[in-house]
């Protein structure tokens, strides 16, 4: 076992010592030692109950035989740094999450780890240092928050962010303002749409990595408990087997995830977390992939914020399995992959059944033939830039107008709630990228705000930031090469003509290319917004949203 190097031997006495001033007896040194990572927290309503999974996790490892050890994880709720300095360090936590998981697993000789996540950065994180690590390990996620309801119509954090802007335009009031803060957000868990938090814990059931029902089983369910204990007890048996996570995160299960994402509509985050997971476990990602695996995957569900449907819903049609099965009818899924179930994903697909064709629609009746999410390239983005296809109104998803050019989220939203855009106009807000932001933050209030505004379907926003899960409207983000570090976007001007065009995946910059080399000869780099701390290293490593915006050393 991994961890007889810190129990084994005359020379590990001091070692055992330590082990027994904690209470631990001889017979529980002898055990599997399991890490067990919580990113329990009081801060956010996504962590809030990790405790209760934490403690059915080291009961079902202690049924089957195994001692654990609990320790935390950090974890950013993004919608409430959203909007101010926090959201820069969002995406940065990532990989301060995979950094100390890496810590912890490899200076205490853990023989498995037990991974319990639910929000945005902290599910990607801890796969990223699960791939590092290449130890047995599993996840389990606390679950999706239940919708919020008001006159009886579901609701979401969404529907609070749009609130915002319709406030703003006199179209809602102070006291239904009131109502909706009160009622959109009712129980702990991840927020209730397929936003990037339940978007990444559906695809660790696509990755192969969870048990069936880790992305959909609501957080206040008791049966949340029980897989839990299951997966303590599953943990063990990966341990005695060295089932390790390079065994089932492998280049045919990352394209079962893309092909799922887009089947799902699941948020642009999972396009740069997708890419460091795999860079993580040494495979190649190319991001051209997404849109090869999007261009023969049918869109079948339309969750919030694309839809009225959410995570519960999706839960209670079968969940992620029963979109699996409706994929795997027509042969768009590689069901030979291994998954922590200890069989193949075909294995586990025997008995998965679409119960609701409303929620999960039948895949000879999708809601598009392609998928949900699109890369689009041109001169504008020749690195690429994403967008949440499915949640695009139909009349934008070809535009070409006006550009209106900010250099910081701050400027933008300032503008967007003074009612200075109009109908047509494209917003472009650089400087937001992985090293600009630094940070790349995620874009929901000017998106929301356009929407509340009732814009979302008049004016599009391309960024070189990112979007929250939550977004919807004709919002392109990850431009890449981003402004910081002289792409195109930072050569746009006021006025400019853009051209999007989401069914050929173009996006392009009308400007003559002696134009454009003109300015790119006057163009200067602003100084960093933050020079400082883990912010000033982070931009020093980090690479373009193309790539995952892992940290490399250069």
């Amino acid at each position: 076992m991994r961890s007889d190097a810190v129990k084994t031997g005359i020379e590990r006495a001091p070692h055992r010592s330590l082990f027994k001033a904690l209470g631990l007896t001889d017979e529980e040194l002898k055990c599997p030692l399991i890490g067990v990572v919580s990113a329990k927290s009081e801060i956010v309503p996504g962590h809030m109950h990790l405790d209760r999974i934490a403690e059915a996790v080291k009961a079902g490892i202690r049924m089957a035989g195994g001692t654990p050890f609990e320790f935390p994880a950090i974890g950013i709720c993004d919608g409430i740094s959203m909007g101010h300095i926090g959201m820069h360090y969002s995406l940065p936590s990532r990989e301060l999450i995979a950094d100390s998981i890496e810590s912890m697993a490899l200076a205490h000789g853990f023989d498995g780890l037990v991974l319990i996540p639910n929000c945005d950065k902290i599910v990607p994180g801890m796969l990223m240092a699960a791939a590092r690590l290449n130890i047995p390990t599993i996840v389990i996620s606390g679950g999706p928050m239940m919708a919020g309801r008001t006159k009886k119509k579901g609701i979401s954090l969404t529907d609070m962010f749009e609130a915002v802007g319709a406030v703003k335009a006199g179209k809602l009031g102070e006291k239904d303002l009131c109502d909706l803060e009160n009622s959109s957000c009712p129980s702990c868990g991840s927020c209730s749409g397929m936003f990037t938090a339940n978007s990444m814990n559906c695809l660790t059931e696509a990755l192969g990595i969870a048990l069936p029902g880790n992305g959909t089983i609501p957080a206040v369910y008791s049966e949340r408990l029980r897989l839990a204990k299951l997966t303590g007890m599953k943990i063990i048996e990966l341990v005695e087997k060295n089932v390790k996570p390079r065994d089932i995160i492998t280049p045919g299960s990352l394209k079962n995830a893309l092909t799922v994402d887009m089947a799902l509509g699941c948020s642009t985050n999972s396009i740069l977390h997708l890419p460091a997971i795999a860079y993580e476990a040494g495979i190649s990602f190319d991001l051209d992939m997404a849109n090869e695996i999007s261009e023969r995957t049918p869109n079948l569900c339309r969750l919030a914020p694309a839809g009225g449907h959410f995570v519960e819903d999706l839960h209670a049609a079968g969940g992620v399995y029963a979109v699996m099965k409706e994929l795997s009818r027509a042969g768009l899924l590689d069901e030979r992959c291994l998954t922590v179930t200890g069989k193949t994903l075909g294995g586990n697909l025997i008995n998965a059944a679409n119960t609701d064709p409303d929620v999960i629609r039948p895949i000879d009746n999708p809601y598009s033939k392609t998928g949900g999410i699109a890369v689009l390239r041109g001169n504008l983005a020749p690195g690429g830039g994403v967008v949440k296809r499915s949640a695009v109104a139909e009349e934008m998803l070809v535009h070409e107008g006006p550009a209106r050019v900010f250099d910081s989220e701050n400027d933008a939203i300032k503008a967007i709630l003074a009612g200075c855009i109009n109908k047509g106009e494209v917003v472009v807000i650089r400087y937001e990228g992985p090293k600009g932001g630094p940070g790349m933050r995620e874009m929901l209030m000017p998106t929301s705000a356009l929407a509340g505004m009732g814009l979302d379907a008049d004016v599009a926003l391309i960024t070189d930031g990112r979007f929250s899960g939550a977004t919807r409207g004709a919002c392109i983000g990850h431009v890449s090469p981003e402004a910081a570090e002289g792409g195109t976007i930072a050569l746009v001007q006021d006025g400019d003509i853009i051209a999007i065009d989401m069914i050929n995946g173009t996006l392009t910059l009308k400007v003559p290319d002696s134009e454009l080399e003109n300015r790119r000869k006057n163009w200067v780099c602003p100084p960093p917004k933050i020079s400082t701390g883990y912010l000033a290293r982070y931009v020093k490593f980090v690479t373009s949203a193309s790539e995952g915006a892992v940290l490399k050393v250069r």
